[in-house]
């Protein structure tokens, strides 16, 4: 990425807008897929590390969404914020989505985790809005048809976090029972 842009090419700032983004989703969608995968993998300790690191995870998925919204700005200019473009799903749900990032990543250090408590948690579960507004964005800027890339990406975490409903449902159905 680096020598793209320092490339010269015009064009480079263009190409890197796609490559970001997709990391960007790629480590938010890791990072949302450890727990239902320790659920699923009991006894494994692949998992465990990987939880242990989670909160990395986010702020790279942070780190390259910044990147590609830096990009997007450098490469249309003043044009960014007309209102036309706004009104494109997939540059709001694109702005909607970095906007719940900025909070989960600015609160991603330990000291906001032991100033916030259980608030910490509550607020970090807002990364499922912004799954759910990556993949709108992803979805509707390749016009609703080419989403062969997003769904690649996030039928696994669907899949995953549908298991980790049906698991909780039936935790809670037994103790009730």
């Amino acid at each position: 990425m680096v020598a793209g842009l320092t490339s010269g090419d015009p064009k480079a700032v263009h190409q890197l807008l796609h490559p970001t983004g997709e990391f960007a989703a790629r480590f938010m969608i890791i990072g949302m897929m450890i727990t239902p995968l320790m659920m699923l993998l009991k006894g494994w300790r692949g998992p465990r590390w990987l939880m242990k690191r989670r909160r990395y995870l986010g702020v790279a998925a942070f780190g390259y969404a910044a990147l590609h919204t830096v990009l997007y700005l450098i490469d249309e200019g003043a044009g960014a914020f007309a209102g036309r473009e706004l009104a494109q799903t997939y540059i709001w749900t694109g702005w909607l989505a970095f906007a719940i990032f900025v909070p989960l990543a600015v609160t991603s250090t330990d000291g906001w985790v032991r100033r916030l408590r259980p608030r910490w948690k509550t607020l970090q579960r807002f990364v499922y809005g912004a799954a759910v507004l990556t993949l709108v964005h992803w979805a509707a800027l390749h016009d609703w048809g080419g989403i062969g890339a997003a769904m690649v990406h996030f039928v696994p975490l669907a899949a995953l976090e549908g298991y980790r409903l049906w698991s909780n449902m039936q935790r809670r159905s037994l103790r009730l029972a």
